[in-house]
């Protein structure tokens, strides 16, 4: 199946820096959205880390097997790319922890990450913190990750709609980030893509301003990929443009 692709980031109206990175590598069936946090500098450190460690590491290991040796446990209910993600993304972090002992200046730098990769079946998703990945299949748009934020945790608890959660004054706090520090959790998950499928991996810079029925409306659009990305990005910026925006949206064609 042969994918399309198209990324963008902006540094929106209100910051002076963009602390966003992405990355769209079609060769290796990877796509990497990742939002740093800790200061114009630091933030844009972490983010680009965790991408280029992440796409290393995929790189690294595209023949792979179970019986090879790993960096972590190789987790057998997960696939082959769902392991390659969730290693890649805990090395990454390790490689955090080493620029923040190299470097002072770099302490409480972090950053969110949402990837997917699908170079062979099953794929996989997998994300840290509230940077979001969507799915248009068959006229059907869906949400297929959950934020690890305190906004997020009220909105499943009941007791902060939606609306109010793009309103509040906590809604950039996560709970849950590429820190260096700890034991990371990496939510992953299978995904495999079939043919019209779209999806879109954004940082927090549109989904803080945008609803999801604003988002379906632009991703399900006749618009060519790189339209969708301008679009998107071009709304988000008449909402204010709080933050930084990153989008990056894949299409799987039959061919």
């Amino acid at each position: 199946m042969r994918l399309s692709c198209a990324g963008r980031t902006d540094t929106g109206l209100r910051r002076s820096a963009n602390e966003d990175s992405f990355c769209v590598r079609e060769d290796l069936g990877l796509f990497v959205v990742a939002d740093g946090m800790g200061g114009h500098v630091a933030g844009e450190i972490a983010s680009k880390l965790v991408v280029d460690e992440t796409v290393q590491f995929v790189a690294g290991t595209t023949i792979t097997a179970a019986s090879d040796t790993w960096p972590v446990p190789f987790d057998r209910k997960l696939g082959r790319n769902g392991n390659r993600l969730k290693a890649g993304l805990l090395e990454a972090n390790r490689r955090i922890n080493a620029r923040i002992n190299d470097d002072s200046a770099l302490q409480g730098m972090a950053t969110t990450a949402v990837a997917v990769l699908v170079d062979e079946i099953p794929g996989a998703l997998a994300h840290v913190g509230d940077s979001r990945a969507y799915l248009h299949r068959r006229g059907e748009f869906c949400r297929l990750t959950s934020d690890h934020s305190w906004v997020e945790e009220q909105v499943r608890a009941g007791t902060l709609s939606e609306e109010a959660a793009r309103e509040h004054p906590w809604r950039n706090v996560v709970t849950r980030a590429l820190t260096g520090e700890g034991t990371l959790d990496v939510d992953v998950a299978e995904l495999t893509l079939e043919a019209g499928d779209r999806v879109l991996l954004c940082s927090d810079g549109l989904t803080s301003v945008l609803s999801d029925t604003a988002i379906a409306a632009v991703l399900t659009s006749p618009l060519d990929l790189e339209e969708i990305c301008n679009d998107l990005i071009r709304q988000a910026n008449e909402h204010g443009g709080p933050d930084n925006i990153t989008v990056v949206v894949v299409e799987a064609d039959a061919s």
